[in-house]
């Protein structure tokens, strides 16, 4: 579904080019949820921006099924950390917004947007403003306006971090059970190595900036996960641990390359 190819990404900044991303290379299947994980500043949100067609590679290419990645595309879609809700409109016309900007018939969609709402557990709230809505609530609506375009991919930028911890495992559990009724290609930035462990497939896990591809990691756990106690309880905690030693493997070494400096 996607192929990554050879991807490069440098700034440029005032003190001079900044490097944010090197030679990355990687394959993400169909339907597959891949999670990417690593240190602030390491080119995780950059990624998504270049395969969503946001940003423009400095060098390699981005194919999404079999098409060259050039601008947006109508079949990738895109989760942010914060919901970015039209205060004016209610949920239910949050959620077609993406009807109305490609000029699609709203009729022609209705249905759906009341079926993703109550997969979402919004059906009683679609009149509601999104002042009074709660976090988890907004990021759920944010979601649906994503799933309404019927997306071949779904890219999501720390859709969960500015949420309470409860809000925040309640929205990965749903996350987790959509992903397996619909079958999207998902994309999924996150620091959280307990998201990425209850979510993803694989794990694509960056060094330190420029980011490069340290490590593809497979979550062999079977579905549905949890976050508490489960009969896989052991495999959670392994792989965690895999994972948990890669990024601070990458952070000492970053300590250590400063104190070298000096």
């Amino acid at each position: 579904m996607i192929t990554i190819d050879g991807v490069a990404q440098t700034f440029r900044g005032r003190s001079g080019p900044v490097e944010a991303l090197r030679d990355i290379n990687l394959t993400i299947g169909n339907g597959e949820f891949l999670a990417v994980i690593g240190r602030s500043g390491c080119g995780k949100s950059t990624l998504l921006r270049m395969i969503s067609g946001l940003l423009k590679p400095t060098a390699g290419n981005v194919h999404v099924a079999g098409e060259r990645v050039r601008s947006p595309r109508r079949d990738v879609a895109m989760v942010f950390q914060r919901p970015a809700l039209l205060p004016w409109r209610s949920v239910e016309d949050n959620v077609l917004l993406p009807v109305e900007i490609f000029g699609w018939r709203k009729s022609d969609h209705k249905r759906q947007a009341e079926g993703l709402l109550e997969m979402t557990g919004l059906t009683g709230f679609r009149k509601r403003l999104p002042h009074e809505l709660s976090g988890g609530m907004q990021q759920r609506v944010s979601l649906c306006r994503a799933l309404i375009q019927n997306p071949k991919v779904m890219l999501m930028d720390e859709p969960f971090s500015a949420l309470d911890a409860l809000t925040r495992e309640e929205l990965a559990v749903e996350l987790q059970r959509i992903h397996m009724e619909l079958g999207t290609t998902i994309v999924f930035v996150t620091h959280s190595i307990q998201e990425a462990v209850l979510l993803a497939d694989r794990v694509a896990v960056l060094s330190a900036r420029p980011g490069r591809l340290r490590r593809l990691v497979e979550i062999p756990i079977p579905r549905p996960r949890t976050f508490g106690h489960n009969a896989h309880l052991e495999q959670v905690a392994t792989v965690s641990a895999e994972l948990h030693s890669l990024l601070l493997t990458d952070e000492i070494q970053q300590m250590q390359r400063y104190a070298s400096r000096g």
